[in-house]
């Protein structure tokens, strides 16, 4: 059998090509016509803006693409604005401001413009930075390599302290016990330094004043330490301070304490003490001390530990004491209160 015609649907589909368009045209499709269904059945435009999350104006603005450029009208346009900054400034400015930064090749756009006032052209460092980047974009200005000498700081060695790991658990009184010092002006204006020790768990406390902040008389703090808690301290945390070093850090490795050192400049891994730095200050500080001899400030310190430990309230601890909420929820850590108290 011979086909002397093809069907008509053929012919149109060769004068008609169909469009083909992005995702994103396609979307925008579709929700115009969701857009057309909501106002047939009623809904305000506010309630439609609100479903489809887009603006009636938006969807105006689509509506109006569309009739104009068929499908390919919702495509994403550009954003690039009709009319463009043309550059102000004259060839030999240009010059000027190449010359220099050949001759300075380290100098920026600030440095560059006061040199061009000197010559008598005045030019803010706005535009010189713009001309800088014109001059880069076409090629004409090549930049000195960077980064050949690298200026790196000598890296201290510890020969115990390490970074603490990310796996090392921490879950009950005594995994992690933060230590950091304070300098402290009392009353008679003799600078103190203030040591404090504060469980991440049980925020259990304690302080000691010293006349120095040396690697000895942190050794003589971890001693204190170790006596006051009342719970087995299996880890310490420090600062990188010259302090924790030393013979602090060989008393740690004596009694075979975990030792962890901070990177640098990152006080907030030590948030727990330098909040306890706060609260001592502010209710301790503020308030107590008459004197700064260290004997007449320890024992003042030691009555105030004793306060902060058992009596004061605490709420990150659901306002129990340190002691309270260690016997609550982890008993089983020591069978005794603290000999100190």
């Amino acid at each position: 059998m011979r086909i002397l015609y093809l069907p008509k649907q053929v012919y149109y589909l060769a004068r008609h090509r169909p469009v083909r368009v992005s995702a994103e045209a396609d979307q925008r499709m579709q929700k115009l016509r969701l857009w057309k269904t909501l106002k047939e059945k009623g809904l305000e435009d506010r309630e439609i803006e609100s479903l489809l999350r887009v603006s009636r104006a938006t969807l105006y603005r689509w509506v109006r693409r569309l009739e104009e450029k068929g499908p390919r009208g919702l495509e994403k346009m550009s954003r690039r604005p009709h009319r463009i900054r043309k550059p102000c400034w004259s060839v030999e400015t240009a010059e000027s401001v190449l010359r220099l930064r050949e001759e300075y090749p380290g100098w920026g756009r600030d440095k560059l413009s006061v040199m061009l006032k000197r010559e008598g052209m005045t030019l803010s460092s706005s535009t010189v930075g713009r001309i800088l980047v014109s001059l880069k974009r076409r090629g004409i200005l090549h930049e000195v390599p960077r980064g050949l000498v690298k200026l790196k700081k000598r890296r201290i060695q510890r020969p115990y302290a390490v970074r603490k790991p990310k796996s090392y658990p921490v879950t009950r009184p005594g995994d992690l016990v933060q230590v950091d010092t304070l300098d402290v002006r009392p009353l008679d204006h003799a600078l103190v330094k203030h040591f404090t020790a504060r469980d991440v768990i049980s925020r259990w406390d304690v302080v000691e004043a010293h006349a120095r902040a040396t690697a000895r008389t942190a050794a003589q703090f971890l001693d204190t330490l170790l006596a006051r808690m009342p719970f087995q301290v299996k880890a310490i945390q420090v600062d990188g301070g010259s302090e924790f070093r030393a013979d602090f850090e060989q008393a740690c490795q004596e009694r075979g304490l975990k030792l962890f050192v901070l990177p640098p400049h990152s006080p907030k891994l030590n948030g727990r003490v330098e909040r306890a730095h706060r609260t001592h200050l502010e209710e301790f500080y503020a308030i107590i001390p008459e004197s700064a001899q260290l004997e007449k400030l320890n024992i003042a310190l030691y009555k105030w530990e004793r306060i902060y430990n058992h009596i004061r309230p605490h709420q990150a601890l659901d306002y129990l004491t340190p002691a309270e909420y260690i016997q609550k929820y982890h008993p089983d850590v020591t069978s005794h209160p603290s000999h100190m108290y």
